[in-house]
């Protein structure tokens, strides 16, 4: 059984053009909330990959605007990001650009639109209407973006590091942020059942 995300939910009794425009701008905006999670970043002496807001953000957007929205936000801040936008989190050991993509953080930014799809697909599904379903609809994403983060890692450190990289790659990509990546996860799901009884209301 597939629900209406909730920005659909929101905009059913809006005109065909205005909704529509609605839509766009939720897209762009997600891409730019995004882009703006990446500069609350914490840089960790012991990894390359930083401290950011951002899966919290992309999570919670999937949500609330579905698979097909969720997944073109990302899409289009990986695109700001290539044409050499400022949207990725600011370091001066990380590369620019689309080289962003193929450095230490570039399993993680490739994930996004994934686990947008996975996370948005689930809400679509009503898994965003209470609080322990929401909860399993952000963590499903969560466990794509770590999952891609982790493999592009491994495969980075197979040349030097050989049979260790994989054990390299969960303390450099996984052990520092998942705590701290759960407990925004545990936040984050309170908001949409929140803004569904509101809307019921």
């Amino acid at each position: 059984m597939t629900n209406a995300p909730l920005l659909n939910a929101l905009t059913d009794r809006v005109a065909a053009p205005s909704s529509r425009a609605i839509r766009a701008a939720s897209v762009l905006f997600m891409a730019v909330l995004t882009a703006a999670a990446a500069q609350v970043s914490i840089p960790l002496p012991f990894t390359p990959v930083p401290l950011t807001l951002q899966p919290m953000i992309v999570l919670l957007g999937a949500a609330a605007l579905g698979s097909r929205l969720g997944v073109a936000s990302q899409v289009l801040y990986l695109a700001a990001g290539i044409a050499g936008l400022p949207v990725f989190a600011a370091s001066p050991l990380l590369p620019h650009g689309l080289a962003r993509l193929i450095g230490p953080t570039g399993g993680f930014l490739l994930s996004y639109p994934l686990a947008a799809f996975v996370t948005g697909r689930l809400a679509e599904r009503g898994f965003d209407r209470r609080y322990l379903t929401s909860v399993i609809a952000m963590a499903a994403g969560l466990v794509v973006i770590f999952a891609g983060g982790v493999s592009m890692l491994t495969l980075q450190l197979v040349p030097t590091m050989g049979s260790g990289a994989l054990a390299a790659a969960l303390a450099a990509g996984l052990y520092p942020f998942v705590v701290f990546d759960v407990v925004k996860l545990l936040f984050a799901a309170t908001i949409l059942p929140g803004l569904w009884k509101f809307v019921g209301r």
